[in-house]
C-alpha cells in the first residue's frame, strides 16, 4: 500500500520546520493529519508542503501549531500576524 510511504514523507516534511523540543514521534502525531488535510497536493515537494503548513497555521490543530517555532517566520504569509 502506498499510504505508509506517503504518511512517512508528510511526517518528515512536517517535522522539518518544528522546534527541537519535541521528538520526531511527537511531531508526527501532532501534524501528520493536518499535513495530509491541507497540503497533500504538494507532496512530494518539501518546500511547498512547509510553506503550505505555514499558510494554514490558523487551521492547524493546536498540537501541530505548538510544533512550529513561529507561524510567520517566512514574512507573515500565514498564521496570526502581530502588528
Amino acid at each position: 500500500m502506498k499510504l505508509k510511504p506517503l504518511l512517512l514523507l508528510v511526517a518528515c516534511v512536517a517535522a522539518a520546520n518544528v522546534g527541537t523540543a519535541a521528538t520526531r514521534d511527537e511531531q508526527t502525531k501532532a501534524c501528520k493529519h493536518d499535513a495530509i488535510k491541507f497540503c497533500a497536493i504538494h507532496i512530494p515537494n518539501k518546500e511547498k508542503i512547509e510553506a503550505c503548513m505555514k499558510q494554514h497555521y490558523d487551521k492547524l490543530s493546536p498540537k501541530c501549531q505548538a510544533m512550529f517555532d513561529s507561524p510567520d517566520n517566512d514574512g507573515g504569509s500565514g498564521g496570526q500576524s502581530s502588528s
